[in-house]
């Protein structure tokens, strides 16, 4: 081409890039900003708040960072495996320190959950062997797309009914007896996203037997851990799945039972058959995450664990955590004390729930009333303060009642 010469169907670079939609419960925050109603509520973004609606640093933190200004003399690089001290210490809390003994269990720091399962997904498509992963609806809207843009196949089946409010686990286990030797299976280890509808123990207990008998491989996302029913009952089922097969993927992240959202702290933990195997998986991770992130943020993590080597800060983690705890299972049994429709609440754990609405009448309450959640129902328990969590209840028990009485 002539220099300076300009062509008449010559393609711009970014011409060729496709329009996308914004993630639309990341478009609330927006939404809810704009909104000049005083009484507006957003139970729409997952994040903790306490009785007045703020979103508070804990404690520990504030201090963990006072002694990290304090102590802290450097900020050279770590290395793509992040704060190893950290993901040992986190390792503990996951899995228990008999399950954590196993040496065929490795792990690295990660930039938050979704950094921990985008490499997990990454690294099940560096194994080969083009597996499927088998995957509960609804679930977690990132969850697809970590999973898709690996280059991995999903089987989707029925976890949830809203109208009933309860677990389809017969779905669960038809679904998978389908698979193949090798295939995975999503799961979310405690305080299920969106619809706070946990697998109980029994039925932890039936499906982890038949992953293992089947040669099935689960990747577990534990994302609230100690925000359900403690930091030992939420692990359990995690831990008896692991403990029970040779193969196993657990994404795991502090942004929740730690408040540390912005600074995205997470891991990946591997359990593979041997030691080989293991080696193999930390070296592929390594090469992974370098090409990722190169390495992780140190920040967040270098407070998780001086909070977690400190005795006094762990105390007070510890306690911090029943207080959110405690916080968010009172805010369920005050929607469920409110109103017959919403009764099922308090049957459930973590910062989720669903409502039984459609996207027009979840439409509806927030042109009416101000409440900011997604299409789907979903709603952030804990994002509701005790001054409007009985106006929250009954106008959502008025629009349950509502569109059953228009069926």
């Amino acid at each position: 081409m002539t220099e300076g010469l300009i062509v008449a169907d010559e393609v711009k670079l970014f011409d060729r890039l496709k329009p996308q939609q914004p993630d639309a419960l990341l478009a609330l925050i927006g939404l809810y900003a704009a909104d000049p109603r005083p009484t507006k509520i957003d139970v729409g973004v997952g994040v903790y708040k306490d009785a007045v609606g703020n979103t508070p640093i804990l404690r520990s933190v504030k201090k963990a960072e006072r002694i990290l200004l304090d102590t802290q003399d450097t900020k050279s690089y770590l290395g793509s495996d992040g704060d190893v001290r950290f993901t040992a210490l986190i390792k503990d809390i996951v899995f228990g320190p008999t399950i954590a003994a196993d040496p065929n269990i490795i792990g690295i720091q990660t930039p938050g959950g979704c950094g921990a399962l985008r490499l997990g997904a990454e690294l099940i498509k560096l194994a080969g062997g083009n597996p499927r992963i088998f995957v509960g609806q609804p679930t977690w809207p990132n969850h697809q797309p970590l999973l898709s843009v690996a280059g991995l196949e999903t089987v989707d089946y029925a976890y949830y009914e809203k109208a009933s409010h309860l677990v389809l686990f017969d779905s669960l286990m038809a679904a998978i007896e389908d698979a193949r030797r090798g295939d995975l299976i999503l799961l979310h280890g405690c305080c299920h996203n969106p619809t706070g509808a946990d697998l109980t123990l029994e039925q932890w207990d039936s499906l982890s037997r038949f992953v293992a008998d089947r040669g099935l491989i689960p990747f577990i996302d534990l994302a609230y851990q100690g925000l359900g029913n403690g930091l030992e009952a939420d692990a359990a089922g995690t831990r008896m799945m692991v403990e029970r097969v040779d193969q196993a993927l657990v994404a795991q992240s502090c942004d929740k039972n730690f408040g540390l959202y912005r600074d995205r702290v997470g891991a990946l933990f591997i359990k593979a058959p041997g030691k080989a195997a293991a080696e193999a998986a930390y070296g592929n991770l390594m090469s992974a995450a370098r090409t990722n992130w190169s390495m992780p943020p140190d920040h967040g993590a270098a407070l998780v664990r001086i909070i977690l080597d400190t005795p006094e800060l762990n105390a007070d983690w510890h306690a911090e955590l029943v207080e959110m705890l405690t916080r968010i299972r009172s805010l369920r049994a005050r929607l469920a004390a409110a109103d017959p429709s919403l009764a099922y609440i308090d049957e459930q754990n973590g910062m989720f729930s669903m409502l039984p609405l459609s996207p027009e009448a979840v439409l509806e309450l927030r042109k009416d009333e101000g409440f900011y959640m997604a299409a789907s129902g979903r709603f952030n328990v804990a994002g509701l303060s005790d001054e409007n969590v009985d106006r929250f209840a009954a106008a959502a028990a008025a629009k349950i009642t509502q569109a059953a009485e228009l069926v």
